[in-house]
């Protein structure tokens, strides 16, 4: 199952994560998002817990939860939608 972790602290490591969630389960990867430019956290994640009874079982027990600092908000991963939300173009046909 895959799980969304929001509200991270942007000194949490992927092994924090991993190690949060190694308390209820395997964790098959654990993996924080990244700004491409910078480098710096975005402030959530996902991991990935194959047991999925395993996986609720810390859905329920970290969500709200304290972790280094911020309460994190637990969740299981929704797809994202298809289409990308219809960004992008050159702008209203300015020519250049």
């Amino acid at each position: 199952m895959n799980i969304y972790v929001g509200n991270l602290s942007f000194n949490l490591t992927e092994d924090d994560l991993r190690t949060a969630f190694q308390a209820f389960g395997t964790v098959e990867k654990a993996a924080i998002i990244t700004d491409k430019m910078s480098g710096q956290s975005r402030g959530f994640g996902f991991v990935e817990m194959p047991n999925k009874d395993e996986a609720i079982k810390a859905i329920e027990s970290l969500n709200g939860k304290d972790l280094k600092g911020r309460n994190i908000k637990v969740n299981e991963a929704q797809p994202r939608p298809a289409g990308g939300g219809g960004r992008g173009g050159f702008g209203g046909g300015r020519r250049f």
